[in-house]
């Protein structure tokens, strides 16, 4: 029992020693427990939640979620803007981009664009606990929880090892998603009167899918050619981006296109 102990703590250890010394200091970077808990307990709420609330009314939160929802547009214009100023600064490739573990002025800047990417993740678990209060579990799938649950590791080890270089291109194109998406939702939680205007609804999933297609292909590319950046991530973002492209496809499938065949 006590080797195995041993052989956790030297794991945890060679996780903690080898990441980017910038990003160390920096909110939940230094090591991946304080993740790994968020992970726990957002996947014990997932379960719970739903089961507290069954003998409950649902929670009014309309004005919660307009404020929240428009706040989370500024918050992704914000890091749009960051990495799209940084990397024009810096003349960054939109194909292949070595990380800069520099500490000039820009190198940090686009670390600290990188780390609010990967708190924005940690915020957007608030989505699911919104719907549970609201009683809204049908929007409670398997592709919410894995894509919001997984999210938040896959950014983890991004500020924690590659804050900058190509990381940069997935959050640039997210967070443009993310106004758009998150300017729907804020527009849907002022009230019924706003659905005439919510017809597009179809054209964001289908936004979206497109994004994960610009990441296989942006990694794919660099998977085949010589670039100065970890193959190692590029694969598991490759693979990660396909089960997203399959999920998705599916979701787009059997909201939009089976329910027309049904009719």
């Amino acid at each position: 029992m006590a080797s195995a102990w041993q052989s956790v703590l030297s794991t945890h250890q060679r996780f903690v020693d080898n990441g980017d010394k910038r990003t160390d200091p920096w909110l939940l970077v230094y090591s991946p427990v304080p993740v790994a808990l968020i992970f726990l307990l957002y996947l014990c709420v997932v379960w719970l939640g739903p089961r507290l609330m069954k003998h409950r009314q649902p929670v009014d939160l309309r004005a919660v979620l307009i404020v929240y929802n428009f706040a989370m547009v500024g918050l992704s214009a914000y890091m749009f803007h960051e990495f799209l100023i940084t990397s024009w600064l810096s003349n960054y490739s939109y194909l292949c981009q070595p990380v800069d573990y520099s500490t000039s002025p820009l190198a940090m800047r686009m670390a600290r664009a990188c780390w609010w990417f990967f708190f924005s993740k940690i915020i957007e678990l608030s989505d699911t606990i919104f719907f549970i209060l609201r009683k809204k579990d049908n929007q409670i799938t398997f592709l919410h929880v894995y894509h919001h649950a997984t999210m938040i590791f896959n950014w983890w080890a991004g500020i924690k090892y590659l804050a900058g270089g190509q990381s940069f291109f997935i959050g640039l194109v997210n967070t443009f998603v993310h106004i758009i998406m998150y300017s729907y939702y804020g527009l849907a939680a002022l009230g019924p009167h706003m659905q005439k205007y919510l017809w597009w609804k179809k054209y964001l999933t289908s936004l979206q899918l497109v994004q994960f297609m610009l990441f296989l292909l942006h990694t794919g590319y660099n998977l085949f050619t010589e670039c100065d950046f970890p193959d190692s991530m590029n694969t598991f973002v490759f693979g990660y981006c396909v089960t997203l492209v399959i999920l998705f496809s599916n979701f787009y499938y059997q909201s939009y296109l089976s329910k027309k065949k049904k009719k």
